[in-house]
């Protein structure tokens, strides 16, 4: 339903922007303290293989990736943002709670290794508490992932030409902030957890997102709280029924015959209407009125049998953002190698800061969030500004063209990740460490460092682009199944990097049990292992331009306060 002008004004802004992104900086915070150490958790209080710790940290960060689909679909069919955000908060807290209490108490754990003794792997008690608890947090991030950037732009009013253009500044601020938190985790909780105990390491994060549940509440009466418009999913599965069914029929040649209905679009389509686009026709037979739809007799139609244009336009806007959508997956799979392999060159080196200081290896990514806040803040201060002037365009560059720089950023990064790795093994060699895969290496982490900035810059224009592209172009009903579908991306980067190690470890296995990835990587090749997804992301990259070229925007009447009155709209259909 309609909200008034004044509940509008009254509700919302930017004075909510506090409590909801404390929720956020809370999640953040325990997922991505433990997730940038988890490998070495699995490794040396599980005492994981190596291969087995990596495909088990992004087979999770693919579950918890996935599950914003399941929060989606709660969120927009019939519980609203706000409390699915709550229960996704409680849940996650859970998840958390089992976590920490399986690293307190030492029967929960394998035994610690005792000099050279073969250590005891965690038996499958053991891990079934690690998963259970896994599971918890992934599912509870579901809830808060697909609802908590749709509910922050929620807060400004898209009918409102001023709160409007602050929605895109709120992208960028919110994952500033959410750099801020992962700044935190990979410092704090990360020094926490390698000097203090994993126990305290867990607990921090699970009594701040326990306070961020409370605060989120409080702020409860400031909300500008959208009701729910029923399943898009539901909707999208209508539109293919009713066009499946009228396949035979011919495609008109006046598209304005197609049916259309205002007052049955009105809670999916308040601020804008879609019209129609001419491609994936087939679909526009879904509108087309039949006898057999018998609208004399009853105004409101089977959705099983005939759509509104709008409906089938959802459907077509969703299927055009797919090409664009998997373009993104190889950047996360790139990505994932941070807190896996990355993370195992880290803790073979020198981390030595100064004298007295050594950085943990889950704290290298310090150097990723800071070059990806230091790039942020220049793009939206400096670059923005300078590039409007050439192009006009408020955000300077397109979406598009920003994702795309982002793609050229992260193939650099895995390509000086292979020359880095030749070089460590190198001094190794030299220095006899070959076979001695627990002795530091006398070779600086300052060579890591690059690699870790190139993916901060790279997450800086690609994952921000991605996010505005997928809220721009999915229809309003549906924004919570765009933070769905980014977080779905860095799901299948997530999985694609599993099956990629897999293959690798089974195709490149030798003679002695040799391979490219073996536990003491001094004897393996990572090298060869960046430069294939080095050659993955070159193919990704031409084909990202190909399908950046081809996209058309979706086409929109715009309704504005302005317009109100005079009962016109703006069709929209430039780039992004």
């Amino acid at each position: 339903m309609e909200r008034s002008s004044h509940d509008r004004r009254r509700k919302g802004g930017m004075r909510t922007m506090p409590f909801i992104f404390l929720n956020e900086i809370s999640e953040k915070l325990a997922v991505v303290g433990f997730n940038a150490n988890m490998i070495s958790y699995l490794t040396q209080q599980l005492h994981m293989p190596l291969t087995k710790a990596a495909n088990t940290q992004t087979n999770f960060g693919g579950t918890a990736s996935l599950t914003p689909l399941l929060g989606a679909f709660v969120a927009d069919s019939f519980a609203g943002r706000f409390w699915t955000i709550t229960m996704g908060s409680i849940i996650y807290r859970i998840g958390m709670t089992s976590l920490t209490t399986s690293a307190i108490l030492p029967q929960l754990r394998p035994p610690p290794c005792k000099g050279k003794q073969v250590c005891q792997e965690a038996d499958a008690g053991e891990l079934a508490i690690l998963y259970v608890s896994l599971l918890l947090t992934a599912v509870g991030a579901g809830g808060i992932r697909a609802c908590v950037v749709a509910f922050g732009a929620d807060q400004f009013d898209q009918t409102e030409e001023k709160q409007n253009a602050r929605t895109w500044k709120f992208f960028n601020w919110y994952y500033f902030s959410m750099g801020v938190s992962i700044l935190l985790a990979v410092t704090v909780i990360v020094y926490i957890q390698d000097n203090i105990g994993w126990g305290w390491g867990f607990g921090v994060p699970t009594i701040a997102m326990f306070l961020s549940i409370l605060i989120f509440i409080v702020g409860y009466p400031l909300y500008r709280n959208l009701d729910p418009s029923g399943s898009p999913f539901t909707r999208l599965l209508q539109v293919i029924v009713a066009a499946w069914r009228k396949r035979t029929l011919p495609t008109l040649s006046d598209p304005r015959l197609l049916y259309e209905n205002e007052e049955l679009d009105a809670s999916i389509s308040a601020t804008e209407k879609l019209l129609r686009s001419k491609q994936f026709k087939f679909l526009d037979k879904a509108a087309i009125v039949t006898e057999e739809d018998n609208l004399k007799a009853s105004p409101t139609p089977n959705p099983w049998r005939l759509s509104t244009v709008h409906r089938v336009e959802e459907l077509k806007s969703l299927i055009r953002m797919v090409p664009i959508w998997a373009a993104g997956i190889l950047l996360f799979t790139a990505y994932a190698q941070q807190y896996t392999f990355s993370l195992q060159q880290a803790r073979t080196v020198d981390r030595h800061i100064t004298r007295s200081f050594e950085i943990p290896p889950g704290s290298m990514s310090v150097f990723t969030m800071s070059s990806m806040l230091i790039t942020i803040t220049f793009y939206d201060r400096i670059f923005v500004p300078i590039a409007r002037r050439f192009t006009g365009l408020d955000r300077g560059i397109s979406v598009l063209q920003r994702i795309g720089i982002g793609f050229v950023i992260s193939l650099l990064a895995t390509l000086v990740s292979g020359f880095v790795e030749i070089k460590r093994k190198h001094v190794a060699s030299v220095h006899g460490l070959t076979d001695s895969p627990k002795s530091t290496i006398p070779l600086s982490v300052c060579w890591l460092i690059p690699q870790y900035s190139l993916h901060g810059m790279a997450e800086a224009f690609t994952a921000i682009g991605h996010l505005e592209f997928f809220y721009d172009q999915i229809p309003e009903s549906m924004k919570s199944t765009a933070t769905a579908l980014f977080w779905t991306a860095i799901s299948a980067g997530n999985y694609v990097s599993t099956l990629l190690v897999t293959l690798v470890h089974k195709f490149s296995a030798g003679s002695g049990g040799s391979n490219w990835l073996p536990d003491n990587l001094n004897k393996g090749k990572l090298e060869y292992f960046y430069w294939l997804i080095t050659l993955l992301q070159a193919l990704n990259l031409v084909y990202y331009l190909i399908c950046a070229r081809l996209y058309t925007f979706k086409p929109i009447q715009l309704h504005r306060k302005e317009d109100v009155d005079s009962q016109e709209g703006v069709e929209l259909t430039g780039p992004v």
